[in-house]
């Protein structure tokens, strides 16, 4: 798979910036979160919003350190330490533990699918393997959020981790980022249960490629306005 963008990274975290609550929003709802897009631009403006459930809020917020996290340290080397850091931010008081691998056996909703416990050495090995080859990084990214969603490398939050870091390596190589539209959800999470029956990728990758990549018309990016606040 060809990288359908090619942006500096400036413009790449411009982009990411823009799109963040968006992001968030998202990430939340593959959680099977109800809260609204209006809602979740609430919760970020610091804003106390009735009826949204403790664990909604802190959904969201876990997202907005993450994120944070991510565009300050974008170009910080894509280790083991670095997938635990997120997860830190992204199950932080939601999970059994979070920032470290899982040590036991877990299942996966709508699926009889269970992943083995995962290995440190295994782990590095494959973060290596699909990181280190002469892909471009929009696959290398694609086939990080594969392998980290079905190997369920943590107790929860997978799949809001595994969008994480394909983001950090399609933003490091100025490749757009990857959002899951919100219309698109059903058809994404149909897709996925798939993978996670068969193990062959390929329909969801090309889901991916096709559907959630965004970019930017770098014509109409205006120098004086790559510096949004988060």
């Amino acid at each position: 798979m060809k990288d359908r963008y090619h942006l500096t990274q400036k413009e790449n975290i411009f982009l990411a910036k823009k799109r963040l609550v968006q992001n968030i929003y998202t990430g939340a709802k593959l959680e099977g979160s109800m809260i609204t897009f209006p809602e979740t631009q609430t919760i970020l403006d610091g804003v106390n919003v009735a009826n949204v459930t403790l664990d909604d809020i802190q959904t969201i917020l876990n997202l907005r350190d993450g994120w944070r996290y991510l565009l300050a340290h974008v170009e910080d080397p894509l280790d083991l330490a670095y997938l635990c850091k997120i997860n830190e931010y992204i199950a932080r008081n939601e999970s059994l533990e979070w920032g470290v691998l899982r040590y036991g056996q877990v299942g996966i909703s709508g699926t009889d699918y269970r992943p083995p416990i995962p290995k440190a050495d295994q782990v590095v090995a494959t973060l290596d393997k699909i990181t280190r080859t002469t892909q471009s990084p929009t696959e290398q990214a694609l086939d990080y959020f594969l392998y980290g969603t079905r190997s369920q490398l943590f107790w929860d939050g997978n799949k809001r981790t595994s969008l994480l870091i394909a983001n950090k390596i399609l933003i490091a190589n100025g490749a757009g980022i990857l959002l899951i539209p919100d219309s698109q959800l059903n058809l994404f999470n149909q897709v996925l249960v798939d993978y996670y029956n068969s193990g062959q990728g390929e329909d969801l990758k090309t889901f991916l490629y096709e559907q959630c990549l965004e970019g930017i018309e770098k014509e109409h990016v205006i120098e004086d306005d790559l510096e949004p606040e988060i």
